[in-house]
């Protein structure tokens, strides 16, 4: 099988990741900042569950440390990269804009340059539903235009998209990038809506809803997001000059001039943040004190995924309910928090 990279492993998505590449038989590599963005012992707790696999070693370095992460990726020599570490979280991007510029601009680039010298079969990198910005025709289509950033975050993932394109065509090396949509389920991030709200509910504090609750969103369960991460692996863009008898699916964004391609991963079902709220206080028996507010600076109203490229290219999309989704976290929520 083969051996993998995995950037941000620890992490909420690269914990799942790393599960299900392991559970497949790969061998895998991980690597993680254990940043205290937020709680470091989810991070830690995450890395000592993936340690339980022969298969899996992690190392902890920052994406800015070049040199650090060259010589790993020298050492273990992986044929594949999945880069999805990064600064997280759009409402912190309107504080501290530098950590953004710092790990996704260029830790991103040394991630790129590993790739690079190690002429990897397949490098794929994790960018943002974010990306559409001021967009206001849903669902949104990757061909869409993402020119109208209205984060720092936003604008640090689309910059990622960029440059990967200019290192496809370069030195023709096999690019996905994917846009995530509202990833949620158990072991996710403290930051995240389902947490606090879970979190508030459960302890009786107030929750801040947003928008007055006028807010839709696309929610995408964990499992099934890296279910489509580990289906395109398998799926890497072709060379330009290996495209004679090649036929593309509809709706690609394979570009003409790079092994290089953008695809959404949402539920392509958008959900009211009050129904939302809902599943959270049936799962938890408690109702929730709603705090409404106005719109916070750089949020959108509402995000929706066309996931028709994904389901084209892998034969699958994410379709995990809402209420499913919900019951699962909130069972892990309390066993966690009880067992600790």
């Amino acid at each position: 099988m083969k051996k993998i990279f995995v950037t941000g492993s620890a992490g909420f998505i690269g914990f799942h990741l790393c599960e299900l590449l392991l559970q497949q038989g790969f061998d895998v590599v991980g690597y993680d900042g254990v940043s205290d963005y937020y709680d470091v012992e989810l991070k830690r707790r995450r890395h000592e569950l993936l340690g339980q696999h022969a298969r899996f070693r992690a190392e902890e370095g920052l994406l800015e440390d070049q040199n650090r992460l060259r010589a790993l990726c020298e050492d273990e020599r992986p044929e594949i990269i999945v880069h999805l570490a990064g600064q997280a979280g759009v409402r912190y991007s309107l504080d501290n804009p530098r950590a953004y510029l710092e790990s996704n601009i260029v830790g991103t680039f040394n991630v790129m340059e590993c790739a690079r010298e190690l002429g990897v079969n397949h490098l794929l990198m994790a960018s943002t539903s974010s990306v559409y910005g001021g967009n206001v025709d849903m669902p949104y289509a990757e061909r869409d235009k993402a020119d109208m950033p209205l984060t720092f975050y936003a604008a640090t993932k689309k910059a990622n998209e960029a440059m990967s394109h200019s290192y496809a065509h370069l030195w023709k090396m096999p690019v996905t990038m994917f846009r995530f949509f509202t990833v949620y389920g158990p072991w996710g991030r403290p930051d995240m809506a389902l947490f606090k709200f879970t979190q508030g509910i459960l302890e009786g504090q107030p929750i801040d809803v947003y928008n007055h609750g006028e807010m839709y969103r696309d929610f995408t369960y964990v499992e099934d997001l890296v279910r489509g991460i580990r289906l395109l692996i398998d799926v890497p863009p072709p060379l330009v000059e290996a495209r004679q008898n090649w036929h593309p699916v509809d709706g690609d964004t394979l570009s003409p001039v790079a092994p290089w391609r953008v695809v959404n991963i949402g539920n392509s079902d958008k959900v009211k943040l009050t129904d939302f709220i809902d599943a959270i206080e049936s799962e938890c028996g408690k109702p929730a004190i709603r705090n409404y507010m106005e719109m916070q600076k750089g949020d959108v109203p509402a995000t929706w995924a066309d996931a028709s490229l994904l389901r084209a290219l892998t034969g699958y999309a994410p379709e995990t309910p809402v209420a499913q989704g919900v019951k699962s976290f909130v069972r892990w929520y309390r066993d966690y928090y009880a067992a600790s």
